[in-house]
């Protein structure tokens, strides 16, 4: 899932960014409105933070024109001030939550997680909010997995790779595509991260069950199948 951030304080940016990738998320950063509302318009993000305070043009009127334009993308606004009228203000410009600073960033990821799935369940219905293959289940709403009726633990990035091994079940796919898609940013392909993520997730997905899901087609990538 891919958030975009508005906030011009660089280090409350950088602060939000590490903190959401942790959690598995892809961030995009802006740190002025002219340059985060461009982005939102033409970007596809599954949630955005912004602060209210910003360059160029203030949160609210970045939020307001995207409504404008039925942009209807969950927005959490981020503010120092945190009276009831500022709140209001934020509502009403278009935002669907309100934080106030300073903030922890699990409290966030949490107010994230919950717009998503309520933005998922309003605007569509019609899309799998559980991914399977054989007798494993990966919920994108609950953040559960389980195999074969056990419940598997999974820390942030081994989640992201098991979804991103579903969405191309029977597919292989290269250490490449995997940092691309699971770190948001390019390593050298040559590096291991991508092989100690593999095991650690196969050990919890395979060890002791019958067969195995996850295989290593050597020289080109993985598969799950």
């Amino acid at each position: 899932m891919k958030i975009l951030v508005i906030e011009d304080d660089e280090k409350i940016s950088s602060f939000i960014a590490r903190g959401l990738k942790e959690n598995g998320y892809v961030v995009d950063t802006a740190t002025d409105g002219l340059t985060g509302q461009v982005l939102a318009e033409e970007g596809q993000y599954d949630a955005i933070v912004a602060d209210i305070m910003l360059p160029g043009r203030d949160g609210l009127k970045v939020i307001q024109e995207l409504r404008a334009k039925n942009k209807s993308v969950p927005v959490i606004f981020l503010s120092a001030k945190s009276s009831v009228e500022d709140r209001i203000a934020g509502l009403q410009a278009g935002g669907d939550d309100y934080l106030g600073k300073p903030f922890a960033i699990s409290e966030l990821t949490a107010r994230i997680q919950a717009l998503i799935r309520r933005a998922t369940v309003t605007t569509a219905p019609s899309e799998p909010t559980v991914l399977s293959h054989g007798d494993l289940t990966l919920n994108l709403l609950t953040r559960e997995v389980h195999r074969a009726g056990q419940k598997i633990e999974l820390q942030a990035r081994e989640f992201t790779l098991l979804e991103y091994l579903l969405r191309n079940a029977g597919r292989c796919v290269t250490k490449t595509l995997i940092l691309e898609h699971v770190w948001d940013y390019n390593f050298d392909p040559q590096t291991n991260v991508v092989d100690v993520l593999v095991c650690r997730l196969r050990n919890k997905i395979d060890k002791g069950f019958k067969s195995s899901l996850i295989h290593t087609l050597r020289g080109m990538g993985y598969i799950l199948k």
